[in-house]
This record gives structure tokens, sequence and C-alpha cells, in this order.
């Protein structure tokens, strides 16, 4: 195991997490998400923790096998047309993941969600995480309007608050 991720874990608690996500910065995630899923069929969840707990972090579980645990914890697995995404802000290691469902992943892949979350993660290290989280939402909404429509008959399968671990 890396020694300062070890540290850096450690360190970075919840207070960390609503220092950089404030009660309305939260409230304008929120926003965005309800605004995206306006034009689209898809679910949008974002999910930000702010470090691994002790074992998981020994066992040296990485911020994606993490983000596909709450992927599922969350359920955004499971709507009706297999269009859920997960956008998960591992703070400790200003590393993000996207995880998405089936029906949504098949048409896009991997390197795709990958550029995002780059993107995001260059805004995260300028110090920018409303921007970053804000412009990442807008770039899957996009995506999922352009392959998931809005339907006359669309529910919100998923609660748009963000949820911090």
């Amino acid at each position: 195991m890396e020694i300062k991720r070890f540290i850096r874990h450690l360190s970075t608690g919840r207070a960390s997490v609503r220092r950089v996500f404030s009660p309305q910065i939260l409230t304008n995630i929120e926003r965005a998400i309800h605004e995206a899923e306006a034009l689209h069929a898809g679910q949008i969840r974002f999910a930000v923790e702010a470090a691994l707990d002790l074992s998981p972090l020994l066992a040296g579980q990485t911020a994606r096998e993490r983000a596909i645990e709450v992927f599922s914890e969350l359920h955004v697995w499971d709507t009706e047309h297999n269009n859920g995404v997960l956008i998960y802000l591992l703070l400790a290691d200003r590393d993000v993941e996207i995880v998405c469902d089936r029906g949504i992943h098949a048409l896009l892949g991997a390197a795709f969600w990958e550029a995002i979350c780059q993107q995001m993660e260059a805004a995260f290290r300028e110090g920018q995480f409303e921007a970053g989280v804000l412009a990442g939402i807008e770039a899957v909404g996009v995506h999922l309007a352009r392959h998931f429509p809005v339907r006359r008959d669309k529910l919100n399968e998923l609660p748009d608050q963000p949820v911090l671990l």
C-alpha cells in the first residue's frame, strides 16, 4: 500500500466534504441533476465519499471498486430502461468514477466515461469542485439525451439529491 494514500485517507473526514460541498453547492448539484434529467429518460446520481474505511483501504480497494459497490447500494442499476449513471467522487484520492448501467454503457463504453472523469478531476485539482461536478453532470446529461430522449411517461426513479457517504 502507498503510504501517502493511507495518510490522505486517514486525514480526510466528513468535515472535508462539508468544507468542499456546502449546503448551497449541494443544492446547486441537485438542481443540475433535476434540470439534466428533464431533457432525457436517464437517471443520474452523484455521490461523494471523504475516504475509504480502514479495512478496504488496507485491502487496497480502488475508487473504481468502491464506485461499483456504491452503484449497487444506491440501486442505480435498478432503473426501468437500464440507463442509470453514478458519478462517484472519492475525495481523499480526488478520483472520479462514472459507473453506468448496461443500457447506456453498451452505447458509449468506458473510454468515453473516463474522458468526462478526467475533465472533472482537472477542475478538482484547481479547487473548482462545484464547477467540475456541474460540468460532469451536464456532459453526462447531453449524452443521455442523445441516446435516451425524454419520454412523456418518464418517472424520476432515483432521488436527485447528492449522497454524502
